[in-house]
């Protein structure tokens, strides 16, 4: 006797063995127990989750010979013959393959006709949105007054290519994604009945891999069962699917904490033994940083009861929330951008070493808690910052006559003039307090006050609540509670918005030149008497180009 795959010896027979769906299914057996029934029904949902077992299970209860039900009995002909795939009532469709509307009217020519053996004429349209336009036009009609004696039943993956006039024609039924837990219950239920011995944890990267997907899930424990000789074990799992042992991933983070650059590339080197799946490796750190992130704001994210994995407390307290923010952020962009690296490997060991680069804007002060091991050198990092490059302000040389200058405080010690156009950008101001900023010209620091001068004509723009709002952006920035005191005047040093209005003349005046040096410009003068119109000429710059 031929051998049956799981995903079909196992697939339920009814609504009572379907799990994952109950909002769905709580709805059907209403309505079937109630006689309320509709005469088309949408079922959505990613692959694997059931929306064809449902549909057929639904037939059955339509058609079963003890009545419409909701627990079809599964032995009279009726529901053996569904469950065999040899209902002549039970009309199942593949739009994917029968998209023609010439498909869809010989289908629909023989929907006046009563069912041959059963109670109803079942329509099962798999796939549905892969019908053309003129196959929905053609059904439309149908759909919306069919004979008593027929119901359609719809599935498909992509609900939005569907016209709004047929979903609106239809009960919508969306069907979740299964969690990890749910595919690792059923798993370790379905391992018991087959005689397989399988630990938790095995099942548990099943159910992670499947990725919502149930009948993949299955798919996968048929893989598995066979590459493990009949039980499953987690070491030989992770060769199959090619997923990274938990503790390298660990391992990347702490080093990440450390600041050890030769750690992060040792540890990449040992993975890379495993012929790993690198786009994987990508996906568990940023899975492992967001679980560090929830631990982080809320204390725990009851991890050890959806997966069996131990909360990554040493990491909650060794990183800091905002480099784990930028961490993960980094991996998740180095992710979707691995195929354009010259190989998996160099682009997930940039993608770490740029981890190590840059750092949060302001959080110079967000060290790690932990300091770089004795021996090892620490990666630098490149603080993304606006007022990086700035010139410390030169202090006088105190002389045996002047008085003792006032002790600085720490923070004023350390104190580096800003690059006030770059810096502006990166204080996220907007409206009129932004627009006050940009006329202002940074002068001098003075203790835990900012020394700003504006421009003459725009004074009318100062007002207490905007230099409050500056002075907070700036607070939150520096990380230290800073002042700010405005003074207008006509003549104080260029603004982030003059220099801006001075290199777009600059610009123009360059454009204007280039134009009237061109040779082709030249010879349209010559031969024709053409003229350049200065206001008609606008400068393009290459980001607005691209």
């Amino acid at each position: 006797m031929s051998y049956l795959v799981l995903a079909r010896k196992w697939r339920p027979k009814t609504f009572a063995d379907t799990v994952g769906q109950d909002h769905v299914l709580t709805a059907l057996v209403n309505a079937l127990e109630s006689g309320r029934l509709h005469h088309a029904y949408l079922f959505s949902g990613t692959r694997g989750v059931g929306k064809t077992t449902i549909a057929r299970i639904l037939a059955k209860a339509l058609n079963c010979e003890t009545g419409v039900t909701s627990e079809p009995c599964g032995v009279c002909s009726a529901c053996r013959e569904i469950d065999e795939g040899r209902f002549v009532d039970l009309i199942e469709v593949d739009a994917a393959s029968k998209t023609k509307v010439d498909d869809t009217r010989e289908l629909l020519d023989n929907v006046q006709y009563a069912p041959s053996r059963g109670r109803y004429k079942v329509y099962l349209i798999d796939e549905v949105h892969m019908l053309s336009r003129s196959s929905f036009n053609a059904l439309l009609k149908t759909l919306e007054e069919p004979p008593p004696h027929v119901k359609f039943l719809l599935a498909t993956t992509d609900p939005q290519k569907l016209p709004v006039t047929v979903l609106s024609r239809c009960l919508q039924f969306n069907l979740k994604r299964m969690t990890p837990k749910l595919i690792a219950d059923r798993l370790s239920y379905i391992c018991g009945e087959e005689g397989v011995e399988a630990s938790p944890e095995a099942l548990m990267m099943l159910a992670r891999a499947a990725d919502g997907s149930m009948r993949d899930s299955l798919s996968l424990l048929d893989q598995a069962i066979a590459y493990c000789g009949g039980a499953l074990s987690e070491e030989p799992l992770a060769r199959m699917l090619g997923t990274i042992d938990r503790n390298y991933v660990e391992r990347l983070a702490l080093a990440l904490a450390d600041q050890d650059a030769e750690a992060v590339l040792a540890t990449v080197a040992d993975i890379d033994e495993q012929f790993p799946d690198y786009g994987r490796l990508l996906d568990d750190m940023a899975a492992l940083l967001t679980r560090v992130a929830i631990l982080q704001v809320v204390g725990g994210d009851g991890a050890d009861a959806i997966d069996g994995v131990p909360e990554p407390r040493e990491l909650a307290e060794r990183l800091q929330p905002a480099d784990v923010q930028l961490y993960y952020q980094i991996a998740i962009t180095g992710r979707r951008d691995l195929h354009l690296a010259p190989d998996p490997r160099s682009g997930v060991e940039m993608t770490l070493l740029r981890m190590l680069a840059f750092r949060p804007a302001g959080n110079d002060t967000a060290a790690p808690a932990v300091a770089p091991a004795a021996g090892r050198k620490a990666a630098p990092r490149a603080a993304a910052s606006a007022s990086a490059g700035a010139k410390q302000t030169a202090s006088a040389p105190a002389t045996a006559k002047a008085p003792a200058a006032a002790p600085r405080s720490k923070a004023e010690a350390g104190w580096r003039d800003p690059d006030w156009t770059a810096l502006l950008p990166a204080l996220s101001l907007g409206g009129a307090v932004r627009l006050l900023a940009g006329n202002c010209a940074y002068l001098k620091r003075e203790g835990d006050t900012l020394r700003f001068s504006l421009d003459g004509k725009f004074e009318a723009m100062l007002t207490g609540p905007r230099k409050e709002a500056l002075a907070e952006a700036l607070s939150k920035y520096y990380g230290e509670p800073l002042k700010v005191a405005i003074e207008v005047s006509s003549e104080g040093p260029e603004t982030p918005h003059q220099a801006e209005s001075r290199l777009a003349d600059e610009s123009l005046e360059a454009a204007r030149q280039t134009l009237e040096n061109d040779p082709n410009v030249k010879t349209l003068k010559s031969l024709f008497g053409a003229e350049l119109k200065p206001e008609s000429i606008e400068v393009v710059s290459r980001q607005r180009q691209e």
